[in-house]
């Protein structure tokens, strides 16, 4: 078991759609708001996407991230991580990492392709939007691709400028990637890997699959490595603590699971936050600080 956890809160992600809830944050405002309450509330990292506005449809547009990070940082000094990821063209993906310099960005280390997200169609009646009926009738033809070429790219144009990565791993060959581009020395330790659990198309959701994956990870790393977890909805918590009392860091937030208990939602991310940090405090697991996370990552100062 690890003295210290820490916590991640991805804010607002681009798989839930407004009509799943009424308090996933859309505007910039919001974003900015639930980002800075989930600092206080305890997490040290942010994990953030974008969304339009007007609609809420998920944005790669540096101008929608450029509307609120600048304002995360002026009034938190919670460690700044944007995504990479999604099923768009690299280039895109990457457009607001390459824009504003974060200290961490995520990185995906394999392709995969959702599966059964149609089904999600037959929970409500009415949508609010239709790109959001488009999204998940669509879902079955989607590819999330993460080529050699693709990662390189990420790797050379964010990873160039001082941004160190969260490599996130849906599966366990994703750190075999991850192991490869290591040995070609293009990312070096200490590691930051993020393993997720139970989304559609990657490794499942068994308790059977921590212990492996985090087996691998040490079989391959070393010690050379930090280590989290995401799990979705009902799971977010239990895998969580699961992995907590293995000595491993933990991942909340409207992005993975978009309620409190069981037919409850989350009113805000930072009770998501606030939930996890109870549960650490019960197995006597302090959190660690965003300055303690710079330490620990060795994260670039010139990337702030």
């Amino acid at each position: 078991m690890a003295d210290k956890a820490i916590i991640t809160c991805a804010v607002t992600g681009s798989a839930h759609t407004p009509t799943m809830s009424s308090h996933l944050p859309i505007s910039a405002r919001q974003i900015e708001d639930e980002a800075v309450a989930a600092a206080e509330a305890g997490a040290a990292v942010v994990h953030l996407h974008a969304r339009n506005p007007d609609d809420g449809r998920a944005s790669y547009d540096p101008a929608l991230f450029a509307a609120f990070v600048p304002n995360i940082r002026a009034r938190s000094d919670v460690v700044i991580n944007i995504s990479t990821g999604g099923s768009g063209k690299i280039e895109d993906r990457m457009a607001a990492a390459v824009a504003l310099k974060p200290e961490m960005a995520s990185l995906n280390m394999g392709s995969l392709s959702p599966y059964g997200r149609e089904q999600i169609l037959g929970k409500f009646d009415t949508w609010k939007h239709e790109w959001e009926v488009e999204q998940f009738r669509t879902a079955r033809h989607r590819i999330y691709p993460n080529t050699e070429d693709g990662i390189e790219t990420i790797i050379r144009d964010v990873g160039g400028q001082g941004t160190r990565f969260e490599c996130e791993c849906y599966d366990v060959s994703h750190l075999y990637n991850l192991a490869y581009f290591a040995d070609k020395g293009l990312i070096e330790p200490p590691f930051i890997i993020q393993t997720i659990f139970g989304f559609s198309g990657g490794i499942g959701l068994h308790f059977e699959n921590v212990i492996h994956m985090q087996t691998i990870a040490r079989h391959l790393f070393g010690e050379h490595y930090f280590w989290s977890i995401i799990a979705p909805g009902r799971h977010q918590f239990k895998y969580c603590t699961m992995a907590s009392l293995m000595g491993g860091n933990v991942r909340v937030g409207l992005e993975d699971n978009l309620y409190l208990d069981k037919g409850v939602l989350a009113k805000s991310n930072a009770e998501q936050v606030r939930r996890m940090r109870d549960i650490l405090s019960l197995l006597s697991i302090d959190i660690c600080t965003p300055d303690e996370v710079r330490k620990k990552f060795k994260l670039n100062d010139m990337a702030v």
